[in-house]
């Protein structure tokens, strides 16, 4: 399995990126897909997760500013982040786990349930 994230950058408060996670070298009957951060000092934590029936759940801080989709056509994930905050600075990774039912892991923002991660993308947020 490989991930491959990509559309970090440095903007603005208020400012929008877009960052992508191609996928390869897996097929899973069921999936969760996520993005999530890691700022210098802190803990690794779940920003936006997706499964593959399309259910998805978001950590508080970001609800109604980032969007996260899968394409299944191009096995890519995304997440749209808009009014990005300095606050949002951090390493962004996407990360997969494959499972025979969505329900076993939908909905869980917690790193340890992933098994496969990606070598992650910085944003940077200014003031």
């Amino acid at each position: 399995v490989h991930l491959a994230e990509s559309g970090g950058g440095s903007v603005q408060s208020g400012g929008s990126l877009r960052l992508s996670c191609a996928a390869s070298g897996y097929t899973y009957t069921g999936w969760c897909m996520g993005w999530f951060r890691q700022a210098p000092g802190k803990e690794r934590e779940g920003v936006a997760v997706i499964d593959s029936n399309g259910s998805t759940k978001y950590t508080h801080s970001v609800k109604g500013r980032f969007t996260i989709s899968h394409d299944n056509a191009k096995n890519t994930l995304y997440l749209q982040m808009n009014e990005l905050k300095p606050e949002d600075t951090a390493m962004y990774y996407c990360a997969v786990v494959g499972v025979p039912l969505a329900r076993y892991c939908s909905g869980s923002l917690d790193p340890p349930t992933y098994n496969r991660w990606g070598q992650g993308t910085q944003v940077t947020v200014s003031s």
